[in-house]
């Protein structure tokens, strides 16, 4: 989400273009809403917070209700205790799962481990 929002990243132009080529719909997992807004405040400031808050109100990202996928990110909290996967990178892989298991990140440490199950396709490649 950083790179997709600051232009000056280095991976900016290829997480866009991974972005772009996907038709959506852009999913966040609702439930850690919170995680993101605070370090996209942190990180890039209030003007950057504002603009994705923007997105989210126009619906460019939907926000996903947890209830469907909390059996499934306590399975993989569990599953990949030794990483840590935690709650956050788990729920997104679970809602990835119910949506054809796209996952815009650059985490191939926690991602691509998953990814080797054949359940999601970490982007951009």
């Amino acid at each position: 989400m950083f790179a997709l929002l600051n232009k000056r990243d280095p991976d900016h132009r290829p997480v866009r273009e991974a972005l772009l080529a996907d038709h959506g719909p852009y999913l966040v997992p609702a439930g850690i809403l919170a995680e993101i807004g605070y370090l996209i405040e942190q990180r890039l400031g209030l003007e950057v917070l504002d603009a994705f808050l923007a997105d989210l109100q126009e619906r460019a990202f939907v926000l996903e209700p947890p209830d469907d996928d909390l059996a499934r990110v306590r399975e993989l909290v569990r599953r990949y205790a030794d990483l840590p996967l935690g709650f956050a990178d788990a729920a997104v892989i679970a809602c990835a799962e119910r949506h054809g298991g796209h996952v815009l990140t650059l985490d191939s440490r926690h991602f691509g481990t998953v990814a080797r199950e054949g359940t999601i396709t970490p982007l951009p490649s």
